[in-house]
């Protein structure tokens, strides 16, 4: 019964997220670095359906991920702290910074070499991240930030896809193009 209570409490935590985030983190990154990291890949490379475990996570999981972030961040737009353009602009301009300047560094260092056309690569923030530290701050982070923050990540994410797909593809399939929109 003690450990029921436990539980539920620290899963109806706001920080719940961001300490399962973090432990998965660490875990992930001891098992890939340890003698079990070759029995690790081939675990995520196991294949369900069709297709790796990898693949339905990135591909899968994600995007219920990005839909819900996208949820939270339209009920901002209409109704909560972005609902003013003014107000929008700050971290629409943040999130333009955020996806020049990685792509800036990295090409000081790459230009002329034969990587220099992965500039794209460190544009886009990683937002699981951002919101599971936030989440570990708890209330001790206002409203108005956690919105700032989420808006910059889901920006600058989305400007990062924007870029990669049409620079980074052969041929755009429109087809998919309009039952993403």
């Amino acid at each position: 019964m003690r450990a029921t209570k436990l539980f539920n409490e620290f899963f109806n935590s706001e920080k719940a997220g961001g300490l399962v985030l973090m432990a998965c983190t660490a875990l992930s990154l001891l098992l890939a670095n340890s003698n079990f990291g070759p029995d690790y890949h081939h675990f995520w490379e196991t294949s369900l359906a069709g297709h790796s475990l990898e693949h339905w996570i990135n591909h899968g999981l994600m995007t219920i991920f990005f839909l819900l972030i996208g949820l939270e961040l339209e009920r901002e737009v209409y109704l909560g702290e972005l609902s003013y353009l003014r107000d929008a602009l700050f971290p629409i301009f943040g999130a333009l910074g955020g996806l020049m300047l990685p792509a800036g560094i990295f090409l000081v260092f790459n230009f002329g070499t034969a990587t220099q056309s992965g500039a794209g690569i460190p544009m886009a923030t990683d937002i699981a991240f951002a919101l599971g530290i936030l989440s570990l701050l708890g209330s001790r982070v206002p409203t108005s930030l956690k919105v700032f923050l989420t808006a910059l990540a889901v920006i600058d994410d989305l400007g990062a896809i924007i870029i990669i797909a049409i620079f980074y593809t052969k041929t755009i399939i429109w087809s998919n193009l309009l039952i993403a929109l």
